[in-house]
Order: C-alpha cells, then structure tokens, then sequence
C-alpha cells in the first residue's frame, strides 16, 4: 500500500512529469492533472484521493478557485498550495480557504513529504471520526 494517494495539479507539464516521478519513488500514489476543472473531475472518479498538491496559478481556473470548489464538493480531501509566484496576500487567501499548507516552488521534497503525511494523517484522522459517530449512532439507535 502507497503512503498517499494525491492528486497532482499544474498546467506546467514537465514540472507535473517530474514530481510525479520523484514522488512515485517515495511510494506516492498519484494522479495528475493540468487544469482546476480536470482536478476536479479527476476527484469525481477517484473516491481515494486523499490530498491535492494545486499550483496556485493556473490559466483560467486558477488554484484559488479550485481550493474552494475542492472543499466545497470533497471536503475531507486536503489540500497542498504550491507555487512558484507566492505572496504573502495569496498564501493567506488559500490557508484561509482551508488549505492544509502553503510552499513554494521549488520546494525541498523532504518538507513536502513531512506535509504530505501530515495532510494525510489529518484526512484519516477526520474519516475515523465519521465512522465512530456513525457507529455510535447506529449502535445508540439500537439500544
């Protein structure tokens, strides 16, 4: 079993080809997209997904646009900013949106991997809790 299942997006295609490679060798399950509305379909048809990497800026859809679709249709999917174009303004705006983290490009892939996990960790940790209020619910119903 892989690490993480994540969901790549960035409309620089050698960049996606590249960390998709690095990350496969770190046991990453990925999947990569170019665009917000391909990321979005793509989280549609794959259920496991567990965290997005999203380049903040992208061509029409941009990664603020798509952060805030993500947790509105996939709220327990966490969320990586990443972009080579940081501002202050715009790490606010996204970590303000909910996601999980903001890094720049390049970033070290030992700090995306240490984010990655703890994204993942947190994602795992809210579906246990669905489980045992739904549980607990069933079982009280019960009773």
């Amino acid at each position: 079993m892989s690490i993480a299942n994540v969901l790549l997006v960035d409309d620089e295609v050698p960049f996606v080809e590249a960390m998709s490679r690095r990350l496969k060798k770190r046991d990453i399950h990925i999947v990569t997209s170019f665009s917000g509305p391909e990321a979005l379909d793509l989280l549609e048809k794959n259920p496991s997904v567990e965290v997005a990497i999203l380049d903040v800026k992208m061509p029409g859809m941009d990664g603020i646009e798509t952060l805030g679709e993500i947790r509105k249709r996939f709220p327990l999917v966490e969320v990586i900013m990443l972009t080579g174009h940081a501002t202050v303004e715009t790490g606010i705006e996204g970590m303000k949106l909910g996601a999980f983290d903001y890094l720049m490009k390049p970033c070290d892939m030992d700090v995306l991997m240490d984010k990655l996990k703890e994204a993942v960790a947190k994602k795992r940790s809210h579906e246990e809790k669905i489980i045992e209020a739904r549980v607990e619910d069933i079982t009280s119903r019960r009773a």
